[in-house]
């Protein structure tokens, strides 16, 4: 899967279920992902908006999101 800005996070969460939990060990504003707003949130936000709500740089995110998707494949 190709990260990038405009990558939506259900595209995301649909490919690794898993990383919906574990985006909280990026940044542990993601753990928000996890309550009923954040199901509705998924549906519409892109890695630049996760960036911009979190405070975290784009680069650091993706390389974050990278790191876990690593880790699920490895662990199946």
């Amino acid at each position: 899967m190709e990260l990038n800005r405009d990558t939506k996070l259900k595209d995301i969460v649909s490919a690794y279920p898993s990383l919906k939990t574990r985006l909280a060990e990026i940044n542990p504003k993601f753990s928000l992902l996890n309550s009923p707003i954040g199901k509705v949130m998924i549906g519409k936000v892109t890695i630049s908006d996760m960036s911009q709500r979190s405070g975290m740089d784009m680069n650091s995110l993706i390389d974050g999101i990278r790191k876990l998707i690593e880790e699920e494949t490895l662990s199946t």
